[in-house]
């Protein structure tokens, strides 16, 4: 229970640095914004506080020394600079790594937090008559206190849960001078005593300059336990902590009443459940998608209504349950975008330029797996857009552009698929440094004929890059392969334009999910195989006129469109004869129309996923396999990896 409770604060505390991140760089664009300082310290207390409840006491101490940052901010004692918000992500990134460690473990660490910590004291200007107060927890406390008598009864359940009391009164100690007492009328005898089972209760003096809200924020994260704060009077004395902790001998001050804060009880609007539990629960729908097809073809086989019936029934169920189990997984892609917000800063940084960075669609919803495997080709698409896209401040105004670089990120349903768009205002895709690169690699033949999206396409191909230098960012071609792979991978697909001087945009269009899809089921000679959807446009017959009359060619006329076609037949091995008319499934891949040749167009069909063995993974042209309503496999095929493959070898030929 321990470990579970500790895990939730781990999350819980990395979506509160996401956050924190967020809006540091919010407010490096807007420094005036006061509501984004406030953002920036309730993040930065709710660290503080839920760190110091499980222990990791390095990270209490560091968050509150750069929360009193902030609140010096927020009282005009440091002005927002570049320097400031470049300094506090680099104490973020810190903080993430500390609580990475093991509880009690950041003691290497303890180097780099001074160096941060010092670099903050040297940002407060000598006017301004403050400083950052050592991290001491014995300090003395202001002479104008306010005090407060507080009584925390904790449940039953408190330390099977995780939680420590105790670093709770440390806390209350950095808010000034405390005493504690332990009440323990509620201990049971002996015999009726659970040993993890919390008993006390404690009754807390405490003199402090902070004000209620101060105390509240510590026990923010105890809805569940009673707490009850008593305001007693402000002692103004030169004494200071002595006289404020004298005047607990007072009853309720006339001009004081008590406040109570009880546990509040509300209706529970969400939980937080393991990505593997709903992995698992994807897994176990996905099979009883398979029963219920197999359900269904039995009972469609036997002259029964009431079976019949019952599959009808069973069939809209399992549908409404697939789709309800998908949605569970499905999550804003704008968690995603804001994490590209700190790679597009740190990256215009280092390379001298001026980008503002403009997200659009972030409430598009994508099954968090997609979202998971599309993050490698996002960042390396916008390394891209930066390095070779966007101009140096001096470049840009010599080309009449005024302002910083603009990079769009934008992502829109389409289908069952979400389309995402990443575009820049640089200086473009030269096309012929592009062509004589892919020359000189032999990409191409001299002299080759190429459209304007094959040449583009070509920015794709594995060791091509038209940089002319090699830096740590880029030049090496490695990035934009390692886009083309991950998007054949969620059985995607990537285009690009671009014109010369005005910049380049990159489109990806993803399927929502990779658990179950909307297949094509087709037969080639005795095995079936299932297309994807999504990249289907329509079936035409190709009868053997049709291939009499293309000479020898792979080709086919769609309403006076040429489309180029692969055979699957040759492309397999069929060897026994093919049909009198097959069937060509049309398909578009990156903006290109090809036709898969088929013996016979089955239907559509509700596909699982499933992964292909060990042996079969490196198999070209294959993305998984399915089973069918008849207990037989079905092989699913990569589609725009079989385009790919046939472009090469012609190519080659």
């Amino acid at each position: 229970m321990i470990e579970h409770c500790r895990q939730v604060f781990l999350e819980e505390s990395d979506e509160l640095l996401a956050e924190l991140e967020i809006a540091l760089l919010e407010l490096e664009k807007s420094p005036a914004e006061s509501s984004l300082v406030d953002r920036i310290f309730r993040a930065l207390h709710t660290i503080k506080g839920s760190s110091s409840m499980f222990g990791y006491d390095g990270v209490a101490s560091f968050s509150h020394e750069m929360e009193t940052v902030f609140d010096l901010v927020r009282d005009g004692g440091i002005s927002v600079s570049r320097d400031l918000v470049a300094l506090t992500l680099q104490a973020r990134d810190l903080l993430k790594e500390m609580l990475l460690l093991p509880v009690g473990s950041s003691a290497g660490l303890e180097g780099r937090v001074r160096h941060i910590i010092d670099s903050f004291r040297m940002m407060v200007p000598a006017e301004a008559g403050v400083a950052l107060p050592e991290p001491d927890t014995g300090a003395s406390v202001p002479a104008a206190l306010t005090s407060f008598r507080i009584r925390y009864s904790p449940g039953r359940d408190t330390f099977r849960m995780g939680a420590n009391p105790v670093h709770l009164f440390s806390e209350l100690r950095m808010l000034g001078n405390c005493r504690v007492r332990a009440l323990t009328e509620a201990i049971p005898a002996l015999e009726e005593l659970e040993p993890t089972c919390c008993y006390l209760s404690w009754e807390i003096e405490l003199a402090t300059e902070c004000g209620l809200d101060a105390i509240r924020d510590v026990f923010i994260f105890s809805d569940d336990d009673e707490v009850e704060i008593e305001l007693l009077e402000t002692v103004a004395n030169e004494e200071g902590a002595a006289a404020g902790l004298a005047a607990f001998d007072v009853s309720v001050a006339a001009s004081g009443e008590a406040v109570t804060e009880g546990p509040v009880y509300e209706a529970i609007s969400s939980i937080r459940v393991s990505a593997g539990k709903l992995d698992s629960l994807v897994n176990l729908v996905g099979e009883l998608v398979t029963v219920q097809a197999r359900l269904t073809r039995t009972a469609a086989g036997r002259d029964d209504h009431n079976l019949l019936a019952l599959a009808e029934e069973l069939e809209r169920l399992t549908g409404d349950l697939r789709d309800n189990t998908l949605s569970i997984r499905m999550l804003p892609i704008g968690s995603t975008f804001s994490r590209l917000r700190r790679l597009v800063h740190d990256l215009a940084g280092e390379l001298g330029k001026e980008i503002e960075l403009v997200a659009e669609g972030g409430e598009t919803e994508l099954d968090k797996t997609v979202i998971e495997k599309l993050a490698d080709p996002l960042v390396h698409l916008i390394r891209n857009c930066i390095d070779h896209g966007i101009e140096t401040p001096a470049v840009r105004e010599a080309a009449g552009k005024s302002g910083p670089g603009r990079l769009r990120l934008t992502a829109i349903h389409s289908g069952d698929c979400v389309q995402i768009s990443i575009s820049d205002d640089g200086k473009g895709i030269d096309r012929e440094v592009l062509r004589k690169r892919a020359m000189e690699r032999g990409v191409i033949p001299a002299g080759a004929e190429l459209s304007d999206t094959e040449l583009l396409n070509l920015i794709f191909t594995p060791g091509l890059s038209t940089a002319d230098l090699i830096t740590s960012v880029s030049g090496r071609g490695v990035g934009m392969d390692v886009v083309r792979k991950g998007v054949d991978l969620l059985r995607g697909s990537a285009t690009v334009a671009s014109t010369k001087g005005a910049g380049t945009t990159f489109t990806l269009r993803i399927p929502l999910t990779l658990a179950i899809i909307e297949s094509l089921l087709v037969r080639v000679g005795s095995d079936c195989y299932v297309l994807p959807l999504s990249l289907v446009e329509e079936c035409i017959e190709l009868s053997r006129e049709d291939i009499a009359r293309s000479n020898g060619r792979h080709l086919v006329n769609v309403r006076g469109m040429i489309v180029p076609y692969i055979p699957l037949r040759q492309r397999f091995g069929v060897k026994d004869r093919a049909p009198d008319r097959e069937q060509v499934v049309i398909t578009e891949v990156e903006g290109k129309r090809v036709g898969l040749v088929v013996d016979q167009v089955i239907g559509e069909h509700q596909t699982v996923i499933k992964s292909l063995g060990r042996v079969f993974r490196d198999v070209a042209g294959l993305s998984g396999a399915t089973i069918l309503g008849d207990g037989t496999v079905a092989l699913i095929l990569d589609v725009p990896q079989i385009v790919h493959a046939e472009e090469l070898v012609e190519c080659a030929a």
